[in-house]
């Protein structure tokens, strides 16, 4: 099964995904995407470690995604945000050369037979950004979304702490 879990910030995205992934199975990995920016990101990214339960594993990895050993696994990866971002950041904030790399990486994940819950924000309903870099990193980020919508089985839009299914069901 393939699942996208779209919505703003703080819309609730990240504990749905993990309620679902819970649902499925008690023995659940967290592939966290998120690279520390700085001090305040990384406090974050601590606390959301402190407050997974010891039913999850967590693996950390913040682009190459495709790992054989998650094969038969459920894998909430959160978030798709951060990892394209890190992909942008690596190529020097080339969006083609960007987006090459995460489409190859996504096409080696979802060839892995596993249960994918991938989270992500919906940058499509944010005003128009204000610079080129941030307007080629919308638009790589919405066909990001469209492949892996496009793929999966269920699509949830999470709007203030409520899901309202977009596309299928989640189990």
């Amino acid at each position: 099964m393939i699942a996208l879990i779209l919505g703003g910030a703080s819309s609730g995205k990240s504990r749905h995904a993990q309620q679902i992934a819970l649902r499925l199975t008690p023995s659940t990995v967290m592939l966290a995407t998120s690279r520390p920016w700085d001090a305040d990101h990384a406090a974050r990214i601590a606390r959301h470690r402190a407050d997974r339960g010891p039913e999850w594993s967590t693996v950390e990895e913040e682009t190459a995604i495709a790992r054989a050993d998650l094969a038969g696994r459920v894998i909430v990866v959160d978030c798709v945000t951060l990892w394209l971002s890190n992909f942008f950041a690596d190529a020097k904030w080339d969006a083609a050369a960007a987006q090459q790399a995460a489409r190859a990486e996504l096409g080696r994940v979802l060839a892995i037979d596993a249960t994918w819950i991938f989270v992500s924000n919906e940058l499509g309903m944010s005003p128009h950004a204000a610079t080129e870099s941030a307007r080629k990193f919308v638009d790589v980020h919405g066909f990001v979304n469209q492949e892996i919508a496009a793929r999966a089985d269920a699509v949830v839009l999470m709007v203030a702490g409520i899901p309202l299914a977009v596309k299928g069901a989640v189990a």
